[in-house]
């Protein structure tokens, strides 16, 4: 069993045809079934569809009103969701003034348009950059389609109604464009100030690297973002917003308030498995300086662009304490970065079945969390950074791939 892992032997090329089908079919189902049972935009609990997505649309909408502050009032957003959706659409806003702007415009919309038009969007962008990755492989653009669309963070972030197909195309795409056009990879890595939890990791690999024009873009766009969010909701809005954030801590990073099992990180495993908060800030600490640094030393060596790549992205979620089961759909670029280059130059020890198990890991993370305190996001994570890591030390394996279960002997 031990040699069948180490190998990924189990990956035979009938079941990496039949089993996406599978995890597909069951996504199609889910998102029809959801759809079918709701009635005026509530699902058969009462919420929302689209959930998360609510609270998003409710803040669009005070940015309307001339309120862009209320947002970052707990208490007053939660009001006026439960104004618009019922009792049950009960969500924070944490992100910085540069999203309500996104917001607004979704909000002149009506609420089940702007969700649709948010999830095609992003979704098709999200897929966009799957298909640039896996492209030059020779896999064909209906099972890279089916392979996207069946990975489960696919379906978590559509039920949520959540932004991780956008982290993922931006994450993806600056990446992918980084050695050919920097400055266009700058403007992608400039719009993920967004998601500031997610800001350790990018500059590390962009310093290592010596990426100096895409760095350039990407401050010049997170400042041209904040003078745009200055003018167009002045400085009340980033006021609250540096208030909120110590409230936002504490109920979301230390206490988990919406629950441990959702979120994918150090911090939350240790938090999770009975550890108190200065623990789970060791921990995560520990594990983040020693992902900058081999992050670093991997942007500093000839490593393939696609494994500095697909580490990069491992390492965004790695790094912070505070990353969703809706947030790996981010592992979406770094999975096809990883299987276009192993594709090329053979597989690793390991590596297939740690690309597997990170592949059905978003299905089962927040169950096995909430009903086993297993961790198992945070730990597939990080093995899926150490195999990377590995990948780049070790050099082309003695055997490469024939096609993905199979292999020849050189």
């Amino acid at each position: 069993m031990w040699e069948t892992i180490k190998s990924g032997a189990f990956a035979t090329e009938e079941r990496l045809r039949l089993y996406p089908l599978l995890l597909l079919a069951v996504s199609v189902a889910a998102v029809v079934a959801l759809a079918a049972t709701s009635h005026d935009g509530l699902d058969m609990f009462g919420r929302p569809l689209g959930t998360d997505f609510s609270q998003v649309y409710v803040a669009g909408l005070e940015a309307l009103a001339g309120r862009p502050e209320t947002p970052f009032d707990l208490p007053a957003h939660i009001a006026e969701q439960h104004k618009l959706f019922g009792e049950n659409a009960t969500y924070g806003w944490h992100y910085p003034p540069f999203f309500l702007g996104l917001a607004a415009a979704l909000a002149k919309l009506p609420y089940l348009a702007a969700l649709a038009i948010w999830q095609a969007t992003t979704l098709l962008a999200y897929l966009a950059v799957i298909f640039a990755i896996l492209s030059p492989t020779g896999l064909s653009r209906l099972r890279i389609l089916i392979a996207a669309l069946a990975f489960p963070a696919v379906l978590v972030n559509l039920t949520h109604g959540q932004n991780g197909f956008l982290t993922a195309a931006l994450l993806g795409a600056g990446l992918l464009l980084l050695e050919r056009r920097p400055l266009a990879a700058g403007l992608f890595f400039g719009l993920l100030a967004y998601k500031p939890q997610f800001a350790l990791a990018l500059p590390v690999a962009l310093l290592a690297g010596g990426y100096w024009t895409a760095i350039a873009a990407a401050v010049a766009t997170a400042a041209a973002l904040t003078l745009a969010s200055l003018w167009a909701f002045g400085l009340a809005a980033w006021q609250a917003f540096f208030a909120s954030l110590p409230v936002s801590r504490r109920l979301l990073v230390e206490e988990g308030a919406i629950g441990f099992e959702k979120i994918q990180s150090v911090f939350a495993a240790v938090r999770l498995l009975g550890g108190d908060a200065p623990l789970a800030y060791a921990a995560q600490a520990a594990v983040t300086l020693v992902t900058l640094a081999a992050l670093a030393w991997l942007w500093r060596t000839g490593a393939d662009r696609r494994l500095r790549a697909a580490a990069t992205i491992i390492a965004a979620l790695l790094t912070t304490p505070y990353c969703l089961d809706y947030d790996m759909a981010a592992l979406g670029p770094a999975l096809a970065f990883l299987l276009a280059h192993g594709l090329e130059t053979g597989f690793r020890p390991f590596e297939k079945s740690a690309l597997c198990l990170a592949y059905v890991m978003p299905v089962a993370a927040r169950q096995a969390g909430g009903f086993l305190r297993a961790p198992i996001g945070a730990l597939t994570v990080a093995l899926l950074f150490y195999v990377t890591v590995q990948a780049a030390r070790s050099g082309p394996p003695r055997r490469t791939p024939g096609l993905l279960g199979r292999e020849r002997r050189d």
